[in-house]
């Protein structure tokens, strides 16, 4: 553990320092590149909004950047796990924290440290910093402090103003605790709740859940002093007064008989298994100290197997993470001008996720990577935060109970209009990757086979996917060799021990392999000598071998030489899925903007329009397993029939194709790369289009148009490319270009794995033939 923690921790500082120092920068929204655009920018132009703010405040939304800019703001005296640090050092959360508003939810944040460690200079710091945002919100400041700042703040400020440690966590217990309640059939006005920790986001918890119906009777409240009863003098506060109790019990273990909620926000095992068997029927547990909950679930589950868990850690299900709706509670707030988070917006929020976890899976969920998608139940009494249908239900449910309880300044007259304009943020969020790590981890460790095991990027990569469990790696390469580059670069992991490892040189079923490939290529050209050969020098003919014998579940190459060669013994080994006629390649581009996909951009040098169909149709199955709806456009130097080329026609009659061979794919082409990625270009072209909104597969009428734009764009914008991700062979291989990088080995090493477990191609003899 000591040694994980110390690599995790080598990481993070690498993480945080390069390519430069931080996790933010600013960007201009608009371009100058003239003398005109610096005028309109600054200096003369930039008086004429100044002055219609100064007459009408209301316009600064319209006319800056403040509606969609809010202040993360931290004294650093609370940070989760490190305690009272200070506001400098608290500056890596807070830059973390401004990284999940932007990429969740679209919102631009500064962070704010202050040196202001008592209540009243923080509140006149942040009181005066107005202006500036659309919204605040408060972080890592220790209670009971964090009370009085927020609730002088709310007062003196017309923007929301929101503690997330308080509300986040209590939005996502209350939803939570509505769910299980309803499982197990009882009564929140009358379920018993005892509590462990009566800090700032326990208190907040307790609040929510009585403004829902619970009774403050029926709640007791345990911190490190015992229970809080009348007279207590130990740590007491106003804020603690309602849950006083005119009682003898002093500890936990005296006050949790029948009780049907647990929360616990306190510190690790606290909750002893004894306990548990005195709770009410179906109990609910909430153990939610990080990273050791107040009782471990498989602990919990031994004493009480009718009891439903949440933790806060994301290895178990359940988890209670406040990412799950800060960012679209804020985004609701803003959209409509709020000038409060109010008790309305909380609830409406809380009962948004308890629902979003009762729905059927969506079509797009469910065809996602994972067979099974998630049903609501005692593991799924919450949604993941992997989901991309929160921001489309919590956003809208906020603003519109900011609408109805009177705080909206800028109501949404358009609902579906808004929803429409959440729905094209899910996909330009450049999250895809996320359902991806998410369905690996419950993929039962799948082995993926690495053929360039000796490289640097694939040991790293290695180190990795053992750490947060996304495969189990099975390394090719000279044990020696191995050895000493893992000392060499300082990792932990050691053959035989935490991966297997396949001697080319010495491997004992190397007779085996021999024999297996000229069974398979023997009359393709492959002689007795050649294959004794390969299967002595060529890691990417052994890796494939493997996966024909069933000893790996899917295979990564490529680091080093032609991608070609590499497709030659991946085509000749494994060959192609039945009914597949050539095989082909999607890369995926994650910029800052989003993620979009280009095929075939490594493998069809001019194909055919049935080869051009068929790899659409390949490319938009493998894009679903994102839980991303694929729309298609055929890309041409004609526009909509503007020319008649002999390339421009074959793009055409791909179209026609995918029309027969599949109706229901939201395709259409021959179009202008600008026409396909925005709808409002392409309306003025051909307002007839089937495609709606952007496109997010780019489909290209030869390997040169592909591939230069494929590396062009990643060079210009210094996007991170997942793949190429090979579509149409028997079984998951993938053969990556020698200039990936060792978080592109790990993206691909979940999307192999999770490829594997939808896999069913038994293996072509039995391992030990």
């Amino acid at each position: 553990m000591t040694d994980k923690r110390s690599d995790l921790d080598e990481a993070a500082l690498f993480f945080h320092r390069y390519p430069v120092p931080g996790k933010l920068e600013i960007q201009p929204t608009k371009s100058i590149g003239n003398q005109r655009d610096l005028a309109l920018a600054y200096s003369p132009g930039v008086a004429a909004p100044c002055l219609a703010i100064h007459e009408d405040p209301r316009l600064a939304a319209e006319y800056t950047s403040r509606a969609n800019l809010v202040g993360v703001v931290s004294n650093g005296s609370a940070v989760l796990g490190l305690g009272n640090i200070g506001p400098l050092a608290s500056k890596p959360v807070m830059e973390g924290k401004a990284v999940l508003f932007k990429k969740f939810a679209g919102i631009n944040v500064f962070d704010v440290e202050i040196d202001a460690p008592d209540v009243d200079r923080m509140v006149e710091t942040i009181a005066a910093l107005e202006p500036t945002f659309g919204g605040i919100n408060l972080e890592d400041i220790k209670a009971p402090e964090c009370f009085e700042v927020e609730e002088r703040l709310k007062c003196r400020m017309n923007i929301p103003v929101f503690h997330d440690d308080q509300h986040g966590t209590a939005i996502i217990v209350a939803a939570a605790v509505l769910n299980g309640l309803e499982l197990a059939g009882k009564d929140i006005a009358t379920a018993k709740i005892v509590t462990s920790g009566a800090g700032a986001a326990a208190l907040a918890c307790l609040n929510l859940l009585v403004s829902l119906g619970a009774r403050a009777e029926n709640i007791w409240v345990t911190d490190r002093h015992g229970v809080v009863y009348r007279g207590r003098t130990e740590e007491m506060d106003r804020w603690k007064e309602p849950y006083v109790k005119d009682t003898a019990a002093r500890m936990l273990s005296e006050v949790i008989d029948g009780a049907d909620v647990f929360l616990g926000l306190s510190a690790g095992g606290v909750l002893k298994p004894e306990m548990l068997e005195t709770m009410a029927e179906r109990p609910l547990i909430l153990a939610l100290a990080n990273p050791v909950p107040e009782i471990m679930p498989e602990i919990a589950r031994q004493a009480r197997p009718d009891a439903m868990i949440c933790t806060g850690r994301s290895d178990y299900p359940n988890q209670v993470n406040n990412v799950l709706c800060f960012p679209y509670i804020f985004r609701g707030a803003l959209d409509v001008g709020a000038t409060a988070i109010n008790e309305e917006m909380k609830l409406a929020a809380v009962r948004a996720i308890a629902d979003l976890a009762r729905e059927e899976p969506s079509d797009i969920a469910a065809r996602a990577l994972s067979d099974e998608a998630p049903v609501f139940g005692p593991d799924y009494l919450i949604p993941s935060a992997f989901d991309q249908r929160l921001i489309l239900r919590i956003a809208p449910a906020v603003a519109k109970a900011a609408m109805d309880s009177g705080v909206a300044t800028r109501p949404i007259e358009d609902m579906e209009a808004y929803l429409d304009r959440l729905n094209r943020f899910v996909f330009r969020s450049g999250l895809v990757m996320k359902p991806v790590f998410s369905a690996a981890k419950q993929a039962g460790q799948k082995r993926v086979i690495y053929a360039d095991g000796e490289d640097e990027r694939v040991l790293r990569a290695a180190q990795v996917v053992l750490e947060e469990g996304l495969a189990q790696p099975i390394i090719i390469g000279r044990p020696h060799v191995v050895e000493t580059r893992l000392k060499r670069y300082g990792l932990k992991i050691r053959p035989d021990k935490d991966f297997e490892i396949i001697n080319p040189e010495d491997d004992p079923r190397y007779r085996a392999y021999v024999d297996l490939l000229i069974r398979i290529a023997g009359r393709r050209g492959v002689t007795t000598e050649t294959a004794r050969t390969l299967v002595r020098t060529n890691t990417t003919v052994i890796a494939a071998l493997a996966i024909m014998r069933g000893e790996a579940d899917a295979m990564i190459c490529g680091l080093e030489g032609r991608f070609e060669r590499h497709l030659r013994y991946v085509d000749a080994i494994i060959g192609r899925r039945q009914g597949v006629k050539d095989l082909s390649a999607l890369s995926m581009l994650i910029m800052q903007q989003g993620a979009i996909f280009l095929t075939d951009t490594y493998v069809s040098v001019d194909p055919s329009a049935e080869e051009i169909a068929e790899m659409t149709v390949l490319a938009a199955e493998k894009i679903r397993r994102f839980g991303i709806e694929p729309k298609a456009a055929l890309l041409s130097h004609s526009d909509f029939g503007s020319r008649d080329s002999k390339s421009a026609l074959k793009m055409r009659r791909a179209v026609s194709i995918l029309r027969e061979i599949a109706p229901d794919l939201m395709a259409d082409g021959e179009m202008h790369g600008d026409a396909a990625l925005s709808e409002d270009l392409r309306q003025r072209i051909y307002p007839h289009s089937v495609l709606k909104g952007e496109a997010n597969l780019l489909v290209f009428p030869n390997l040169d148009a592909a591939n230069i734009t494929l590396t062009t764009v990643k060079a210009m914008t210094d996007a991170l490319h997942v793949g190429p991700i090979l579509l149409g062979a028997a079984r998951p291989a993938h053969i990556l270009s020698p200039s990936v990088t060792s978080r592109g080995v790990v993206n691909m090493t979940a999307f192999a794995a999770v490829e594997a477990l939808q896999s069913q191609t038994p293996p072509l003899v039995a391992a030990n033939d």
